[in-house]
């Protein structure tokens, strides 16, 4: 089974927070002629199954200076939730600019040692024993540098930031 996380930066006035609208949205920039294009803009992020590994890793910080206020549940899963009409399938989540501002302050301040520092042997456990932690560990700093990068540029640029998650 396959599944993503799917981030988009936009301008706020574009997003509309209704869940018909938000899947052709974001279903329209998920084809293979878009997608790349738009992740090589930095306009455009996605995982494949480790973003739930992701949030853990940033939920290491929850009890830290750097993680106060719930900064660090907005990269992931953070943002005003739109549900499907039957919850049938998954929801879409929509950060405003201040909170893509927040996310990505979040994601700059907290270091990425201390992250694994709290949450590193877990993270790596959940890969079995036959996965060498260094492997591990250089997988989730390909991801922070990613999302820190993504966050960045759509605060840079003012943008809202909506999320699909595809199962």
């Amino acid at each position: 089974m396959s599944y993503h996380m799917h981030l988009r930066a936009v301008r706020e006035s574009e997003v509309r927070k209704e869940y018909a609208w938000l899947e052709e949205f974001m279903a329209a920039a998920w084809g293979w002629d878009v997608h790349p294009a738009e992740c090589a803009a930095g306009v455009a992020k996605s995982f494949e199954k480790d973003f739930g590994l992701v949030h853990e890793l940033y939920e290491a910080a929850a009890g830290r200076p750097e993680g106060a206020g719930g900064a660090w549940e907005l990269p992931v899963y953070g943002g005003d939730v739109v549900r499907h009409p039957t919850d049938a399938q998954p929801p879409f989540a929509h950060l405003t600019p201040g909170a893509t501002q927040r996310a990505s302050a979040f994601l700059t301040d907290v270091p990425f040692d201390a992250l694994w520092a709290s949450a590193g042997r877990r993270l790596h456990a959940s890969f079995g024993p036959s996965w060498a932690e260094e492997d591990v560990r250089g997988i989730f700093v390909r991801h922070h540098e990613g999302m820190r990068a993504f966050y960045d540029r759509a605060a840079a640029d003012g943008r809202a930031v909506v999320k699909a998650f595809w199962y």
